[in-house]
């Protein structure tokens, strides 16, 4: 299969600049690895992403799917022609994480010219589930003040 990127050439090193000064580099999310398609990022399960009673907070884990999800659906298109902005998340948290890191995975489920759906899934240090999410992202024509997007 070959890769979703549009950029052929893609490295883990074009996305550091991309959390900067953004939720995703307040939480510590960090990303990990790139394949032919796929995306994986890791998240601290720590004071800024846990609830009151110590557990990952879910929407922390939502945060982590919106912008696992939303790098990559942006790495799919041409950033000259069109940009790409959420649309719908939902999440099922079927377990908790109280410390360490959860990383999350996001491959694609439909790949189209006006919507991407993706699935991320967020697994604990122990590759324990925690959470499934699917986000669908419009893709839109660029406008003029989207010109200016660090992408």
């Amino acid at each position: 299969m070959p890769a979703i990127w549009f950029d052929k050439t893609l490295t883990l090193d074009k996305f550091a600049s991309l959390k900067q000064n953004t939720m995703a580099d307040y939480i510590g999310i960090e990303w990990v690895e790139l394949g032919d398609n796929y995306l994986k990022a890791k998240m601290p399960v720590d004071h800024r992403t846990k609830q009151p009673y110590g557990l990952l907070h879910g929407g922390a884990s939502c945060v982590l799917a919106e912008t696992v999800g939303s790098i990559a659906s942006a790495m799919v298109i041409d950033h000259a022609k069109f940009i790409c902005v959420g649309l719908e998340i939902n999440a099922n948290h079927v377990r908790s994480a109280r410390e360490g890191y959860v990383t999350g995975i996001a491959t694609p489920l439909h790949l189209g010219s006006n919507t991407h759906v993706w699935d991320i899934k967020i697994y604990d240090e122990i590759n324990k589930l925690v959470c499934i999410s699917r986000l669908t992202v419009a893709v839109i024509p660029r406008k003029e003040e989207a010109s200016r997007s660090s992408l």
